[in-house]
């Protein structure tokens, strides 16, 4: 008699936030496969009405909530730059898609953007346009997004998926961190494409 293979899937939402533009993208895993599901961009509305623009935030997030139904939300977290004005804007933007998840009971995990970059790359200095070309690789997509802010948003949602690698042996359910990108490629060999 064969055993039945338990296979966890979960769908994971990755957001970057901004207040022109906030890209998304979702994922599937199945197990150790990732898929990817949609990605794309919100535009904010030109005006000058800051609230109209994080109105749009939360409704969009809800929406997308709303018709994948993901289990988590990955979101990237402000940088940290001299621009005071920007950070409190992106901060904003973040707090709305934040709020959206949590109306609707959407476990959350924040991510730093050289974190990010980090895992997907293995570079946290990493440009958009190497995250992007990683992530097509990876994921296997031809189309190029008008906006590098719908990859970022993709690359959120990966790298949440990287964190939570299951490595099957042992007890069910049992992790295993890694301490760097190569001692993941090392114990995971057979994921990697060349």
């Amino acid at each position: 008699m064969q055993q039945a293979v338990n296979t966890k899937e979960r769908i994971i939402l990755g957001i970057d936030p901004g207040t022109v533009v906030m890209g998304y993208g979702l994922v599937k895993e199945t197990g150790s496969k990732i898929e990817m599901l949609a990605m794309g961009v919100v535009k904010m509305p030109v005006t000058d009405d800051a609230m109209l623009k994080l109105q749009r935030i939360f409704e969009k997030t809800v929406a997308l909530i709303d018709n994948y139904h993901p289990d988590c939300l990955a979101i990237e977290a402000p940088f940290y730059g001299k621009n005071i004005q920007v950070m409190l804007k992106l901060g904003r933007a973040q707090g709305m898609a934040i709020a959206a998840a949590l109306s609707r009971n959407v476990d959350i995990t924040e991510y730093a953007p050289r974190k990010i970059k980090q895992s997907i790359t293995g570079n946290g200095s990493a440009t958009k346009e190497q995250v992007a070309a990683m992530l097509q690789s990876l994921l296997k997509f031809k189309e190029t997004p008008d906006f590098l802010d719908a990859t970022d948003g993709l690359a959120v949602a990966v790298c949440h998926s990287f964190q939570r690698v299951t490595t099957g042996a042992g007890k069910t359910g049992s992790k295993k961190s890694y301490s760097g990108w190569d001692t993941f490629v090392k114990d995971n060999a057979k994921r990697v494409v060349k």
